[in-house]
């Protein structure tokens, strides 16, 4: 028999695999032709129902375990059941509220309010959290200090629009006293507080051309200052996972190997931010079930995120990873709204410059 599209299942085909798969994301097991007869609400024999698993296994949708009679949804089947057949409800009073108290804006730094985060979606999850954290230089400049030090070198002071807080010494061409670095420092807070550092200092390079020779001076310390102390730190973007442990606790992960594997990608991180930067430059909610992600180590995961930002700008990512048979119509929810109520807090700090 030819493989069906996906598209062209009809109305009867849909609802049996919509039925089983609820069914099998409740209890891991696989169901058989009776139970989906009686789940699925339908006026069909299971001598019906086998023939239509029958053509849903053809297609691909599902597959036979060799221990049972019964069916599970493969991850094509997955995907179809989260692309059209899932019903999304709104996220629980009390679970928007929990989220609401515990990532409230005007926390000690930003740092603070994604690690919350992780923490948060791996607890309401029970899967494992993780959120990225982007360079400091993507946030808006609140005030700069510049302290002289021996031998030509300065403290610079960087105090962020999310209250956090950079120091940084700064090796200068030739030495600069500390009625010059007051100078400099007053320019740059009064014409530049609430821009990102980049557009600081491309700013101050177009204006040390412009300007006239009574302003060079001060728009050349300035310049000089801004190009040294805003030089791109190394580590960029990094990215927090809480509740590893958690995914020990499900049957589809128990595999030593697969474990191990996984447990790696966690400590090393690189493949795992690779994924996560993939996911913050589309908006919305990204969904990723098994080899969808392209990294082994999460061929039996799948990753839910949606992505943050401030001011039109996306920052990252948050999101869970778990087994393939997570209740989706509850994770989905849950990712977006933090997601959501993280873009608040930081919008809120951005507009309080």
């Amino acid at each position: 028999m030819p493989r069906r599209h996906d598209h062209e299942l009809d109305t009867r085909t849909r609802r049996l695999l919509r039925s089983l798969i609820a069914q099998y994301l409740v209890d891991g097991e696989p169901v058989g032709s009776r139970t989906l007869s009686r789940s699925s609400g339908l006026d069909v024999s299971p001598a019906t129902i086998r023939n239509i698993m029958a053509d849903l296994e053809e297609a691909g949708l599902v597959a036979s375990p060799h221990t049972s009679a019964g069916r599970i949804p493969t991850p094509r089947g997955l995907r179809l059941f989260v692309d059209s057949l899932i019903e999304l409800q709104p996220l629980p009073h009390e679970e928007m509220a929990r989220l609401q108290r515990e990532l409230p804006p005007g926390q000690a730094s930003t740092r603070d309010l994604l690690g919350n985060a992780s923490t948060l979606l791996s607890a309401m999850t029970h899967f494992a959290g993780v959120v990225t954290v982007p360079r400091q230089a993507d946030f808006p400049l609140r005030h700069i200090d510049f302290v002289p030090l021996p031998d030509a070198r300065v403290l610079v002071i960087l105090v962020f629009s999310d209250n956090q807080v950079q120091n940084r010494v700064v090796q200068l061409a030739k030495l600069l006293d500390g009625r010059e670095l007051e100078q400099a420092a007053n320019y740059i807070n009064t014409h530049f507080a609430g821009l990102r550092v980049d557009d600081i200092r491309a700013h101050l390079l177009a204006e040390l051309r412009a300007a006239g020779s009574e302003l060079n001076r001060l728009v050349a310390s300035a310049t000089e200052l801004a190009t040294a102390s805003f030089a791109p730190q190394a580590g960029g973007d990094e990215v927090l996972v809480s509740g590893q442990t958690n995914l020990m606790g499900y049957a589809e992960l128990a595999d030593l190997q697969r474990l191990r594997e996984l447990f790696e990608a966690f400590q090393q991180k690189n493949e795992l931010l690779q994924l996560m930067e993939v996911c913050a430059r589309a908006p919305g909610v990204r969904l990723f079930i098994g080899e969808e992600s392209g990294f082994a180590a999460l061929d039996g995961c799948s990753v839910v995120t949606a992505s943050y930002g401030v001011q039109g700008r996306v920052l990252g990512a948050v999101g869970v990873i778990g087994p393939t048979r997570m209740a989706y119509e509850r994770v989905i929810p849950v990712v977006q709204a933090t997601a959501g109520l993280l873009s608040d807090a930081l919008n809120r700090a951005a507009t309080a410059l």
